[in-house]
């Protein structure tokens, strides 16, 4: 599974003008499934988006996670994170998950950081949707349960 994640000071997500999602400061992730993720791949990155340090403690250093600085995370399904762009002007999307896999991972990571306190808001999986965020640092990272091999990691 792949994530791009951003700190933000406010993120919200948006479907044919009903705001369906929102959350104030804290984490944003948009999320993609890979062809030969599990569940063991939306566990690890459920563990990496709770426990990721990436929000300023007392004296502004990076030493605080998600929950320990109050705030929730906004996860929205991002198959498009997947695309392969090696070759000519349109990207192929074939390591992209079969669509009822990945919404059952999407589904899997999003009830992990639920178990484990957070405060967890959705878009609507294979849905347009309108995502908005107020970046803050800027922070962003891009997040990956395999190595560059390729290869899922144990």
């Amino acid at each position: 599974m792949r994530a791009v994640v951003t700190r933000v000071a406010r993120a919200s997500v948006t479907i044919d003008g009903q705001v369906v999602g929102r959350i104030d400061r804290g984490l944003l992730a948009l999320v993609g499934v890979e062809i030969g993720d599990t569940a063991n791949d939306a566990t690890l990155l459920a563990d990496k988006l709770r426990y990721l340090r990436i929000f300023g403690d007392a004296d502004g250093k990076m030493n605080l996670d998600v929950m320990q600085a109050g705030g929730g995370m906004l996860v929205v399904s991002n198959f498009t994170l997947l695309a392969d762009t090696r070759k000519g002007r349109r990207p192929a999307f074939t390591g992209a998950a079969d669509p009822t896999l990945a919404e059952s991972l999407y589904r899997t990571l999003c009830d992990h950081l639920r178990g484990h306190g957070l405060a967890v808001e959705t878009g609507r999986f294979r849905e347009t949707m309108l995502v908005e965020s107020v970046n803050e640092g800027p922070v962003t990272l891009i997040l990956d349960t395999r190595p560059a091999s390729g290869q899922p990691q144990a």
